[in-house]
């Protein structure tokens, strides 16, 4: 079952390109980016990791992290990360097992969904954005849903 903005997250321990142990309680107070992605290095996912990185100073003025989640491996995501110089984590789900928690869908049942979530510092999913062709877009939804937290506050 996906989920759904109002949902809590489910908690996220993943390794990233680094080695690096990510866990929802070490964002402190932080609203989470995450955006799972089919696969390193496909035209798709590189428009959607880069818009991400071109826009990540903007993200980080709202106070927001991000995280991209594929199926690839630590390897995969650091020649990924670093011939596109990306500035946030990769984190490894080799066994889909967080893609399976969020409940991410497989297009036509084989290729890995596009999916973004805007998750806010008490684990609320304040947004979910399903798009598997215009990556893109992913940026300007995530950009749009953190200018309406700023208003609310």
């Amino acid at each position: 079952m996906s989920l759904k903005a109002g949902d809590k997250a489910p908690d996220i321990a993943l390794l990233d390109q680094t080695g690096t142990m990510r866990n929802m309680k070490d964002l402190r107070n932080k609203t989470l980016i995450l955006f799972f992605y089919p696969k390193d290095d496909t035209p798709g996912c590189t428009a959607e990791a880069c818009g991400f990185r071109d826009n990540y100073d903007l993200f980080k003025i709202f106070g927001a992290e991000v995280w991209g989640v594929s199926g690839d491996s630590e390897i995969s995501h650091i020649n990924f990360s670093e011939k596109n110089k990306l500035p946030f984590p990769l984190l490894s789900d080799t066994n889909n097992k967080l893609r399976k928690a969020f409940g991410v869908p497989n297009t036509l049942g084989i290729i890995p969904g596009r999916v973004t979530y805007v998750i806010d510092s008490k684990r609320i999913i304040r947004s979910v954005f399903n798009n598997l062709l215009n990556g893109p877009a992913h940026v300007n939804e995530a950009l749009r849903i953190l200018e309406e937290i700023r208003a609310r506050k």
